[in-house]
């Protein structure tokens, strides 16, 4: 089971507010077709450590290839106001985005690849407006998985010979959090998890 399935068909709203207001002001300044890059990088590898794992990618790519805007969803920016009572979210810009499609080319590092700093995991090349609104999304996916395919990977490599087992359920971040570790251990090199919904889902031994 992906990620848009696990949750609703839409994840527009899985990002910053500051996102939403940069893109209406693109929008607003006839900037939202501009083209753009966005380089998803880091500047140094966790844990003091000589190597990056990659991962998170699948997950990414679900969130790109269903990304859309639900009535819902228009509804709800609809109705959020400022400080002064008005609304945040004119309707041309809210009709924008009940018609966009995503557009963009993406480029990316296969997951569980050695990865190094400033080097991009991820380039998306398309319309500002699109890559703005993916910037928030992508971070969190990206950054929280790949981190634990890496800390696994160090387990591995600390344990030699011997099995690891991806055990984190009980103090993860939420479901969510249990759920994205667990992949991303696997990922990073595991041999297993013992969160059973995870394994159901990702098929992961358990």
């Amino acid at each position: 089971m992906n990620l848009t399935q696990r949750y609703r068909p839409s994840l527009a709203l899985l990002t910053d507010m500051y996102q939403l207001t940069m893109a209406q002001g693109y929008w607003k300044n006839n900037r939202a077709e501009q083209e753009a890059v966005f380089h998803l990088y880091f500047r140094k590898n966790p844990f003091n450590g000589g190597y990056t794992i990659a991962a998170g990618l699948e997950e990414a790519m679900d969130l790109i290839n269903h990304f859309s805007f639900t009535p819902e969803d228009l509804a709800y920016l609809r109705n959020l106001r400022g400080s002064k009572g008005q609304p945040l979210f004119g309707e041309g810009f809210l009709n924008y985005l009940s018609n966009l499609t995503f557009t963009c080319q993406v480029e990316a590092m296969p997951e569980g690849t050695l990865v190094f700093p400033n080097e991009p995991l991820l380039r998306i090349t398309g319309p500002i407006l699109q890559c703005q609104l993916l910037e928030t999304p992508l971070l969190t996916i990206l950054n929280f998985q790949t981190l634990i395919a890496t800390k696994a990977a160090r387990i591995i490599d600390a344990a030699q010979d011997d099995q690891v087992i991806e055990f984190g359920m009980r103090r993860a971040q939420g479901p969510d959090g249990a759920l994205s570790a667990a992949r991303a251990a696997f990922i990073g090199g595991v041999g297993a998890t013992s969160n059973v919904l995870a394994g159901q889902l990702f098929n992961i031994p358990v």
